[in-house]
């Protein structure tokens, strides 16, 4: 009793596991008790039990086991977490108890076994029974097949799987012991209950009495179904409903069970082509006919093997078609015929790839009379078709339906007849439909009566398959007599079903009936445990079936028809109309309505509208509401008030109402007579819209644009247009019928209308963001010019993606319509390939063509392959039909000359372009020979194939790829280039699909053979794939596959199961589609407002569309919802990114020198790397950022990567405790291919060593080694990109760790594999050299020098350069020491160092000078930053422009930091060039040269005018290409050159061209383009050029000198100046205020020049560039320059400056500029810099410049400003209207407007008291003065005189109408007057006068004022000149020299005595000009070049000026 006492004090779980068997029992028995007690299944006692279960089952005790049993029945039948333990308790019953002697033990094992399956868990329990068949226990083996048998009889064959069961039945009737057979027996009975005849063929094997026996059994069985008597616990609430359908669904249910089960899945099959007689091939064709025989009766005895294994069966079936086109013995022709009839059959889905090879050759052959050929043909045939679809033999049947032979015509039809009985509404797609039908109807009037018959039966056993409906549209033609022979042979017809009402549903019906399973005949077998069944299913089944959830398809088709038939309306008489109408509205509102006073009429549509909001969607008659609205006056209504709101009336009854077309087909004429209506239109297309979303957009589409067009009103036209274009944005593309919208499209293009043309072509490129490059094939027709405008359009629509639908249809009446539109999008748009015009070239791939491809000479082969691409090239389209092509094909992607490999390559490529979507039927042909080259060992050939496959995936789908076997054969083939690329693309591909066939498990076998590969890069393509086919497949699935691998395998695919399903990806969520789910499109069209969506949703749509469309929004926009977890996600996300936890690094460091961690070091990381870096970085890493960073999905990480980036300044203590670990995770992602990932952690990089660096922060060694060895990994990286990031970081790595420890690293570097690495580092070794001395060599540098000295031998150019260059660097710190560092070379290496050394010695003594002013400069620099990398001053002249690119960026990266830096200093008075300067800097002035005496007199001396000579274009222009545009385009793709002279000699080229006024029209059109090409080439200067130090800064200059002069001219013609666009204006002022800022340019005289010329050029393309461009530009370049803050203040200074100096021009310009784009660019300027943010700025410069730009306007419009917001979509929400309001309020403004534009009307009297008629009649008289040839300098002195008198006057009203020369002519006669009367007298010689004038009147057309204009010029550009800078007053427009000049002479260095002479000789010209052009006319049109008087400036004051300064010098 003792021990007993101790035992009973035990917890219940300790007691089951006692090792005394009474406890044990004493538990089994009290655990019993409490597993029928505890009522909550997910109660946390059923965990202490979990791992118990097993011992429950497998007691040693017999007595404890029973109660063992019993216990764990019930916890099987209770515990929610039962199922985890299914495994092993399944095989613990099978193993101990099914072989106990107790009857009863037995029963508990199989009731638990049961309880499994009832608890979903079916597959494991099955396949723990079919092992126990294995058991040499036959008692074992007894129970475990009772237990099947019992669990298929209650649960039936759609639970239990019979296909593996079938399989092992026969080997159970070879045992031989009885029992086992008698079971085996009871077992086949049962199953046969269940599939009937198929089970008989996997049975012919066994004993012919047994056989028999069981015959005599299956046949006393009942003809009735059994019927499933128990349910999955999924299906309990099902059992109710079931046992009501149970006799309504019996018929139904046999056919389906019967089905159910495929008698060849149950096969094994066989391989025949290995056993084929090896000289098969030779018999087949032999002369002799018994030979043929002989092959031909081998190949047939094999074929009796129902199932064949796959195969390459080409050779073998071409082999039979021969016999069958080409045999003369009719016997033979049946046999082939036969024998194509069972590889079909054996093959099935698999013998597809060979159907379109056999078919033409079977149609030809039905010629043949003999009714046993014709017979074997039709079963050959009929056998091929099952393996394929009609599509893709309907082409082979069209072709012979035209065949001179009735024969022929008649078994085709009669083969279509037979096809159509295979077909349903799914698979006879309408397209092939309506090509057959029109084929067939013209075999109805054949003359041979056997040809019309069978016409017959085939049109009527089509209108059997898809119904009267969708056949009578093409019957059109036939008379009736015809029709009614087609509908008799319809009624004649019995479907594969049985039935003779199908009627086109009955295939729908029959499915349908199949889902649902039968209801039990009696519950006392009732699985569900006793307690729960009375509240568990009758309850929950005693209400009506759910909606989302339809008892079978047949009641909800029924269901969706009514409903649709409630949405189809009969058209009403206007009596019925009134009366319903009279019903739901007042009689006030009926009474007005057709009143004569518009007013009343108003109120009544007021009545009317109040009435519809209220009114009940069921009870609006909205076909009697909308007649209302047309009755008289209608839509005719004169007041345009009344007709807005009648509009707006017709919108809401199609919104709220059950608007069907017929309602709509009474407004849709009035809407589109009104949509061109100023007021009007509006409310017309809203309209319009909401009859879209009741009728859908297809339907209104078409109807809208035939009325449209069937009007004159191009307004209407052209507003109908656009509203469409809008429409499909809104709705998308999906169902419209694009070939109609074309043909109209085509009508507006020629339509004489611009505004149609227009609204054509915006359709057009709306059209292209749906359909892309096919929809231009449409349009290659039309002129050129319109060809160019629509390039233009889609041209601006590259690269964007269409917007997802916002609207919808909605009403069910549509639904088949909207359901037709999500077929087509899931088809991947096919219908919109199908509409281009496509070429048969079958005929052109004759038997020659295929000869020459297979022949045995290399070169003959290519000719052939040459001549399919050139006929392809030129069907530019093709179909399907390629002849004998794909096998063709199929053999050179096999040859052995790899060269034509890759042109079948090609070929193929070019098939996917050009056949489109009927590629798919040569997937099987061609498609895996394209992945078996993908295992070459080429990898340019596996290149080639990889882009050719994707190409035709794009195109097929990925369905038919992975449909069948073929994938898995090519997963088996047991090479590792071919498995790392056919892996490597399916872990792409298969996570952007939604579902994929259920072969793809055919492959799992061998991903878990590639998964234990030698080759490691195979097993980690394996691992990378394994989640994406779990995805698909499920866990479950995958994880009983590996049952059949090895144990040791087994465990360690397991393993990674579980990681792969922790990272498993989701799938894809549906699309949404256009007019299908309104649930989900009501859901992210109002994510604001839940509960609005929850209630349309409700109210609108049948709840299976509900939960189907919330399911698809919840997947498809979970940031959009406005949900609480959506907000607690937020609130995560708002903490910190990392953990500052303290010595935690120090930790870490520690841990790996102790070696408790793994240390970072690894050639790839391994999963135990990952996983430590994982549970390192969860200590400090904020759990969601983790989650992130190790995502699978690319764009997770890219996102985590951003918001660590912006977090960067603000968490800099935290990133630096965690920086070990955030470089250890960036070393990860070295190893990926993703080059968006890599270049975004780059790019994060960067910025973190920049802020490290600010933090003075140094990495540690742990640090260091764990990230530089795998940065330099990335460094030879093939992208150039990726190598100038990777060497940006370097040069900043040297700033927080010491170079010496880089340089180790960089050693190591050069030993790598990859060439490119290796040069690369051996050129930062040099760098360092350069930069830090010899110091720098670690460990010495005899070592290191020895080393590098090693690559000058490399086979590699690169390398050897790289190597020569740094021991150059060496050469120039030591000297000669570098020969004894080196040691020994050999002789050829030797004298390679030597030259280059010499080379560079020679080099840098010529650069020595410029290279010590550089010093001298920049001292500062360089001592500011000791330990950046320096740039190297090359020595060589390397020949290879590669080289001369590399040293470009290495350059540039190493100097990125300071010049960045520098860029941010201000260039002092950028704008201005004074003398102030020179007088103020002592410094400079120190250091100029002696200046020059010259005598001031001479400048005033006349000047000889030369005699103009006029110079023509250089004749090599026209030489390089026959027209003048190409020549135009090759001369300015040259000026982007990156070589400087061909730069230069294309800028002198378009310099001759602008010179010449005649001539420069030319350039109209190019101004973009030339624009961008010298904006690229000013980019190539700031970034290379200037940072060279090679090359000599005088070209640049010069160049610069090129640039600048074609921009003045350019410029300086207006009407091409006003050609730039913005964006290219943008750019251009981006490079030019750049160029100011460039402190590399100031250093020297020739940057002075050129600073001062891009002054000038700034402000010439300022005045001249369209206005309304360049206010748009420039507040563009403001907005870019505030947001990014790397950008320079000063940079922001002179864009501000420049937006003033426009603002300043408003008033001139105000008429010419576009005010609607210019508030647009203010609206989104406001938009991204609110008035918040923008006080926010550390000025508030650009506040006060919106400000002012805004107040301007306002003064010059009023409030008609407010009229120029139309480009704004959401006027209200913009807070520009509000501030434009504000302003237009104020007092001055309006009144403002009249009294600055005009003349003061406010005061008749001026200040002095003259009456201001009298002023103007005053000021009238002296302008005539002004404008005649004798008196204009007496009118210039009497206004300047009168100016004097009354200083207020205006001259505005009088200059206004005049032209611009005329107003300059007179301010700078008014200058000229005022200086000479306030200067001191001076000497006028009228020697010039008088010259000048002779001058004038010798040449006429040019005018002397030109030869001072362009000697001013030169001047300037010598130094001479002096300009003014944009802050200055008025400048003046000048011409100049043509630049050829620049190219045979040097500037010279202008001093400063130069531009003050420069200032005097300025003045005299502007007198001598000033007193010329009185003499010109003042108004002349033509005198294009005109210049304003240069500033004013006293004579006598310059030279004390100058005076001053040479004294200042002495």
């Amino acid at each position: 009793m003792g021990d007993d006492s101790e035992w009973m004090k035990l917890p219940i779980d300790q007691k089951c596991e006692h090792k005394v068997w009474k406890a044990r029992l004493s538990g089994y028995e009290e655990a019993l008790q409490l597993f029928n007690r505890i009522d909550d299944d997910k109660s946390p006692e059923w965990g202490k039990y979990l791992g118990l279960i097993r011992k429950f089952v497998t007691e040693s005790n017999a007595v404890a086991q029973l109660k063992g049993l019993e216990a764990a029945l019930a916890y099987v039948e209770n515990a929610h977490i039962a199922v985890k333990t299914t495994g092993d308790v399944v095989s613990g019953v099978v193993t101990k108890v099914f072989n106990q002697p107790k009857a009863r033990a037995k029963e508990l094992g199989t009731d638990i076994c049961l309880m499994y399956i009832e608890i979903e868990k079916a597959e494991v329990v099955q396949d723990g029974l079919l092992k126990g068949l294995e058991n040499k226990n036959p008692k074992i083996v007894v129970a475990c097949i009772e237990t099947l048998r019992k669990a298929l009889s209650e649960f039936g064959s759609k639970i239990v799987t019979l296909k593996p069961v079938v399989k092992i039945l026969s080997k159970q009737f070879e045992s031989r012991e009885k029992a086992v057979r008698d079971e085996a027996k009871l077992l086949a009975v049962e199953i046969y209950k269940w599939i009937r005849d198929a089970l008989r063929p996997s049975l012919q094997t066994i004993n012919s009495v047994l056989l028999k026996e069981l015959e005599e059994e299956w046949v006393k069985l009942p003809s009735s179904p059994p019927k499933q008597s128990r349910f999955l616990r999924s299906q309990q609430d099902l059992k109710a409903k079931f046992q009501q359908q149970a006799q309504e669904e019996s018929g139904e249910e046999e056919e389906e069970t019967v089905a159910a089960v495929d008698p060849y899945e149950l096969m094994e099959a066989v391989d025949i082509l290995s056993k084929l007689p090896k000289d098969f091939y030779d018999k087949i064709e032999a002369k002799k006919w018994q030979e043929r025989k002989e092959a031909l009766e081998a190949v047939e005895s094999l074929l009796k093997n129902p199932k064949l294994e796959s195969g390459d069966y080409g050779d073998l079936v071409r082999a039979l078609k021969k016999v069958v086109g080409k045999d003369a013995n009719v016997m033979l022709v049946s046999m082939a015929a036969k024998c194509l009839a069972g590889l079909a059959t054996g093959l099935r889905k698999k013998f597809g790839t060979y159907a379109g090879q056999v078919v033409p050759t079977i149609l030809e052959k039905f010629k043949e009379k003999k009714p046993q050929v014709v017979q074997a043909l039709q079963e050959a045939i009929d056998a091929i078709f099952l393996t394929t679809t009609l599509q893709n033999l309907s082409e082979d049947v069209l072709a012979v339906m035209d065949n001179k032979n009735p024969s022929i015509k008649q078994q085709a039809s009669l083969f279509l007849a037979r096809s159509f009985r295979h077909c349903t509404q799914a698979t006879l797609p309408k397209s092939v439909l309506k090509l057959l039908c029109a084929a067939l109807v013209k075999q109805v009037n054949d003359s041979a009566p056997e040809v019309r018959d069978a016409a017959f039966e085939a049109l009527g056993t089509a209108m059997k398959v898809v119904g009267e409906k969708a056949v009578n549209p093409h019957l059109a033609d036939l008379d009736k007599l015809k029709l009614d022979k087609i509908k008799e042979c319809a009624d004649k017809v019995e479907l594969l079903g049985g039935k003779k009402d199908a009627g086109g549903g009955g295939a729908v019906v029959k499915k349908a009936a199949s889902k649902a399973p039968p209801a039990a005949e009696a519950q006392t077998k009732s699985s569900a445990p006793p307690k729960k069944s009375p509240g568990g299913a009758p309850s929950k089944s005693a209400g009506p079936p759910k909606k989302g959830k339809p008892a079978s398809a047949s009641s909800a088709k029924t269901k969706k028809t009514m409903e649709s038939k409630d949405f189809t309306e009969t058209e009403l008489s206007i009596e019925v109309c009134e009366e319903r109408a009279a019903e739901v509205l007042p009689a006030s509102c009926l009474e007005q309505l057709y009143s004569a006073n518009w007013k009343e009429r108003l109120a009544s549509m007021e009545e009317f509208q109040r009435a519809v909001e209220t009114m009940d969607k069921m009870a609006m008659p909205c076909q009697a509401l909308v007649k209302m609205l047309a009755k008289k006056p209608g839509w005719k209504e004169t007041n345009f008030q009344v007709m807005q709101m009648k509009l707006h009336i017709v919108a809401l009854i199609a919104q709220k109402g059950q608007f069907s077309k017929t309602s709509a087909s009474v407004v849709l004429d009035g809407l589109v007579d009104k949509v061109g209506d100023v007021k009007c239109g509006g409310n017309a297309k809203e309209g319009m819209t909401a009859i879209g979303e009741a009728c859908s957009l297809p339907w209104t589409a078409e109807q809208v644009v035939s009325l449209a067009f069937a009007q004159k009103n191009p307004k209407n036209q052209a507003e109908t247009l656009n509203w469409l274009a809008n429409a499909m944005k809104e709705f998308g593309f999906a169902g419209i019928n694009v070939k109609g919208f074309i043909n109209n499209v085509k009508t507006a293009l020629g339509a004489t209308n611009p505004a149609v043309r227009t609204a054509a072509i915006t359709l057009l490129s709306v059209m292209y963001l749906y359909m892309g490059a096919p929809l231009r094939m449409f349009f290659e027709n039309e002129k050129p010019a319109l060809l160019s405008q629509i390039d233009a359009a889609f041209e601006k629509m590259q690269g964007q993606s269409h917007p997802a639908p916002t609207r919808f249809c909605k009403n069910a009446g549509n639904e088949d319509e909207c359901d037709n539109a999500e077929e087509q999008e899931e088809e991947g748009g096919q219908d919109i390939m199908d509409l281009l015009p496509r070429t048969e070239i079958s005929d052109k791939i004759t038997y020659d063509l295929v000869s020459k491809i297979g022949d045995k000479n290399w070169k003959i082969r290519k000719e052939g392959l040459d001549e399919v691409a050139a006929i392809i090239s030129e069907a530019k389209f093709i179909t399907a039909n390629i002849g004998e092509l794909p096998l063709t094909l199929k053999g050179r992607l096999c040859d052995s000359n790899k060269i034509l490999v890759q042109q079948s390559l090609t070929i193929l490529l070019q098939l996917a372009t050009a056949m489109g979507p009927g590629l798919k039927q040569h997937v099987k042909t061609l498609g895996f020979p394209i992945i078996s080259v993908l295992g070459d060992s080429k990898s340019n050939v596996r290149a080639a194939a990889m882009a050719t496959l994707q190409a035709w995936v794009e195109q097929t789908g990925m369905k038919e790829w992975l449909e069948g076997d073929d994938l898995a054969e090519e997963l088996k083939k047991e090479n590792p280039f071919l498995r790392q690329e056919l892996l490597g693309w399916l872990a792409d591909k298969l996570p952007t699909l939604r579902s994929a066939p259920g072969d793809l498990m055919s492959c799992v076998p061998q991903l878990y053979a590639c998964l234990e590969d030698r080759n490691g890069d195979v097993r980690k393509k394996a691992q990378d794939a394994l989640p994406t086919f779990m995805m698909h497949l499920g866990y479950d699935k995958m994880n009983k596959a590996t049952g059949k691998l090895k144990t040791t395998s087994k465990d360690q695919i397991v393993v990674m199961l579980e990681k792969a399903r922790a990272v498993m990806p989701a799938k894809p969520a549906a699309p949404v589609k256009t007019g299908g789910e309104k649930g989900s499109s009501e859901t992210s069209r109002a994510a604001p407002r839940p509960q609005a969506v929850s209630e349309d949703i409700s109210d609108n749509k049948p709840e299976a569309k509900k939960i189907k469309g919330g399911v698809a929004a919840k997947k498809s926009a979970p940031t959009k919802k406005p949900a609480a977890k959506g907000i607690k996600d937020d609130e995560d996300r708002s903490g910190p990114l990392f953990i500052l936890v303290p010595n935690a690094k120090e930790q870490r460091i520690k841990e790996e020198k102790q070696l408790k961690i793994l240390k970072w070091n690894f050639t790839t990381p391994r999963d135990e790397y990952l996983e430590q870096l994982k549970t390192q970085m969860s200590t400090c890493f904020a759990k969601w950022l983790q989650d992130e960073l190790f995502h699978l999905d690319f764009q997770r990480q890219v996102k985590a990567i951003s918001v660590m980036s912006e977090r960067l300044e603000s968490e800099s203590d935290a990133t630096i405790s965690c920086l070990d670990l955030i470089l250890k995770w960036f070393t990860l992602r070295f190893f990926d291919t993703n080059t968006t990932v890599l270049m975004k952690v780059l790019e994060y990089l960067k910025m973190l060593f920049a802020m490290l660096d600010r933090e003075n922060y140094h990495l540690t060694e742990y640090e260091a080694n764990s990230f530089v060895p795998y940065l330099l990994l990335k460094v030879g990286e093939s992208k150039d990109v990726v190598r100038k990031d990777v060497r940006a970081i370097l040069a900043m790595l040297c700033k927080v760790y010491p170079a010496s420890k880089i340089f180790p690293f960089l050693m190591d570097g050069t030993k790598s594999k990859n060439s490119k690495q290796r040069a690369e580092c051996l050129e930062e070794l040099g760098c360092l050299i350069e930069g830090y001395g010899m110091n720098v060599c670690q460990p010495t540098p005899a070592k290191c020098l020895k080393e590098i000295a090693v690559h000058i031998g490399d086979r590699d150019t690169s390398v050897r350069n790289a190597a020569l260059n740094t021991v150059v660097a060496v050469y120039n710190v030591c000297g000669d020491q570098v020969y004894k560092l080196i040691g020994t070379l050999s002789e050829k290496d030797m004298s390679m160092l030597e030259e280059r050394i010499k080379r560079s010695s020679a080099k840098r003594t010529a650069a020595a000078p410029a290279k010590q002013s550089v010093n001298e400069r920049s001292p500062k620099d360089h001592a500011a930053n000791p330990n950046g990398t320096l740039i190297r001053k090359s020595a060589q002249e390397d020949p290879n422009k590669l080289k001369i690119m590399y040293r470009t960026y290495r350059i540039q990266a190493r100097q990125n930091a300071q010049h960045s830096e520098s860029s941010h200093v201000p260039f002092p008075k950028v704008f201005q060039l004074d003398l102030d300067m020179i007088e103020q800097d002592q410094i400079r002035v120190n250091e100029l040269p002696d200046l020059v005496q010259h005598k001031l007199d001479e400048l005033l001396e006349p000047i000889v005018i030369p005699k103009p000579k006029m110079r023509s274009i250089s004749p090599h222009l026209d030489d390089l290409h026959n027209s003048t545009a190409s020549t135009i385009n090759f001369v300015i793709s040259q000026v982007a050159s990156g070589d400087i002279n061909t730069s230069i000699q294309a800028l002198a080229q378009i310099d001759e061209v602008l010179w010449q006024e005649n001539k420069a029209e030319v350039m109209s059109g190019h101004i973009d383009q030339f624009l961008i090409a010298t904006i690229m080439q000013l980019r190539l200067i700031y970034n290379t050029h200037m940072a060279d130090d090679r090359l000599d800064k005088k070209v640049i200059f010069k160049l610069y000198s090129c640039i600048l002069g074609n921009m003045l001219s350019l410029f300086s013609l207006e009407s091409l100046a006003r050609e730039a666009s913005m964006g290219v204006l943008k750019d251009l002022m981006h490079g030019l205020i750049t160029l100011l800022l460039d402190n590399r340019v100031e250093v020297s005289e020739e940057g002075q020049q050129v600073i001062r010329s891009v002054n000038l050029l700034v402000i010439k393309v300022l005045e001249k560039s369209d206005q309304t461009n360049m206010i748009s530009a420039l507040l563009v370049m403001l907005q870019d320059t505030l947001v990014s803050t790397a950008g320079s203040p000063t940079f922001s200074d002179l864009v501000l400056k420049c937006l003033w100096r426009l603002i300043r021009h408003l008033p001139e310009t105000i008429n010419s500029i576009n005010l609607d784009r210019i508030l647009f660019d203010v609206h989104n300027f406001m938009k991204v810099f609110p008035k918040e943010k923008l006080k926010q700025l550390k000025t508030d410069v650009p506040h006060r410049t919106l400000k002012t730009l805004l107040h301007t306007l306002c003064k010059l419009t009023g409030a008609m400003i407010l009229d120029h917001l139309s480009m704004i979509e959401n006027r209200n929400e913009s807070e520009l209207e509000s501030y434009l309001r504000r302003v237009v309020k104020q007092p001055g403004i309006l009144f403002g407007i009249k009294s600055d534009r005009g003349n003061e009307k406010v005061s008749l009297i001026t200040e002095d008291g003259m009456p201001k008629a009298k002023a103007r009649d005053d000021l009238s008289e002296i302008f005539k003065k002004i404008g005649s040839r004798e008196n204009t300098k007496e009118g210039l002195t009497e206004l300047y005189e009168y100016k004097q008198k009354c200083s207020d006057v205006d001259l505005e009203p009088f200059l206004k109408t005049t032209s611009p020369f005329f107003q300059s002519y007179v301010e700078r006669g008014l200058r000229m007057i005022e200086s000479e009367r306030e200067a001191k007298p001076r000497i006028q010689n009228p020697a010039v006068i008088g010259q000048h004038g002779t001058d004038n009147s010798n040449e006429e057309d040019l005018k002397p004022a030109a030869y001072y204009e362009r000697l001013k010029i030169l001047r300037q550009r010598q130094g001479l000149e002096n300009t003014r800078s944009i802050s200055g007053g008025d400048d003046e427009p000048q011409l100049r020299a043509p630049l050829s000049c620049l190219l045979s002479s040097k500037p010279s260095v202008a001093s400063s005595t130069d531009m003050l002479h420069s200032k005097l000789s300025q003045l005299k010209e502007s007198r001598e000009l000033c007193q010329q052009e009185h003499n010109a006319q003042p108004r002349s049109p033509s005198n294009a070049h005109t210049r304003s008087a240069s500033p004013a400036a006293n004579l006598g004051d310059l030279k004390k000026r100058l005076e001053r300064i040479k004294n200042n010098r002495e």
